[in-house]
């Protein structure tokens, strides 16, 4: 591929939101010689430092693909994750979940020495009533009323497994708040709001009101500064679980200020009900239990990261969204499938 030394990285998921900003990232360091980017479809985005190769992680029949390019990594980045369809939870756990289990065995049997994985915010369980943020030894049972929740606790328990058989792989677990940039707009639009939602809708002098949900308080990162960490994890000598998250804790005040709105408390229960109707009547892609989970998510410290990885945000939470919010009013994309720019005025 080019003159440079150094390891060789497999990222699996290296088309969507995190994987495109996490092989710029890789690609970017000297200590990285060749990154190898995988995804159901290969992309037309052309990086410099940067292969791609097609493998399906939901297919047994590319299992001995995925083999072939994880034999001779120095590390592989598992991002791979699918959120659609929510009405079809044994498609998404064939790719969550199997995928994973098939990612983790490439790796034994080729003794990669490094393996470093996509977890979440969400994998916790409901933080503690005081608010206090939690470290990473919080429990990761997630919340029982969300796929995504479930798949991402029963994920941390293979880890756990994982790192017990296979002392020779050094594991590292990321566990990011929500993440945003610009150019991942177009696509979470359509994962959480659905692909008719007029983008330039999205706009401070068409919303004066803010509907608030009792208590909700969340957590969010931009998508260059989590791959950042990850590129970090995987040059570093460091194993285990590290919380990634920006500054301030998003709320309805914060957001009120964003949207230049005045927040309004509505009952947690009628915003639910009215997702959960749009969701069945297939109106919106996001399930209800999305909205129990961001309810519950707990409020994470981002200490052992600061002071393991010398890692730390350059973009404020505000501008994380602020860079979300332009990407969807533009309809921003890549030159990818995932993040495909689709522009709905």
């Amino acid at each position: 591929m080019n003159a440079r030394t150094g390891i060789r990285v497999v990222v699996t998921g290296a088309t969507g939101n995190v994987g495109t900003s996490v092989v710029r990232a890789l690609a970017g360091r000297e200590e990285v010689g060749s990154v190898l980017g995988l995804a159901r479809r290969e992309p037309g985005l052309r990086l410099p430092g940067v292969e791609w190769a097609a493998v399906d992680l939901s297919q047994d029949g590319d299992g001995p693909r995925l083999d072939r390019y994880v034999a001779d990594a120095d590390a592989v980045v598992h991002l791979a994750w699918r959120f659609q369809p929510t009405h079809d939870p044994v498609k998404t756990w064939r790719t969550n979940v199997l995928g994973t289990l098939r990612v983790c065995e490439a790796v034994a049997a080729a003794r990669v020495p490094a393996l470093v994985c996509a977890s979440s915010v969400g994998a916790y369980s409901p933080g503690p009533g005081s608010g206090a943020p939690v470290s990473e030894a919080w429990p990761t049972h997630g919340w029982p009323g969300a796929a995504y929740s479930r798949e991402k606790a029963y994920l941390e328990r293979v880890l756990d497994a994982f790192e017990r058989d296979h002392p020779q792989t050094r594991v590292v677990r990321m566990r990011p708040a929500f993440l945003f940039k610009e150019e991942a707009a177009s696509e979470q639009r359509r994962i959480f709001a659905g692909r008719f939602l007029p983008g330039q809708l999205v706009r401070p002098d068409l919303l004066p009101l803010l509907p608030e949900p009792a208590g909700l308080r969340f957590q969010v990162l931009h998508t260059d500064d989590a791959a950042d960490a990850y590129a970090r994890a995987v040059l570093r000598d460091v194993r285990g679980a590290f919380n990634l998250a920006a500054e301030p804790v998003v709320d309805a005040a914060l957001l009120g200020e964003l949207f230049d709105a005045r927040p309004v408390r509505v009952p947690a229960g009628a915003v639910r009900g009215a997702l959960a109707a749009a969701w069945h009547l297939r109106l919106a892609p996001a399930s209800p239990g999305l909205f129990d989970l961001l309810r519950h998510l707990p409020v994470m410290s981002t200490e052992r990261a600061r002071e393991e990885l010398d890692w730390r945000p350059e973009a404020s939470a505000v501008e994380a969204l602020e860079a979300f919010l332009r990407g969807v009013r533009s309809g921003a994309g890549d030159d990818t499938a995932p993040l495909a720019g689709r522009r709905v005025a």
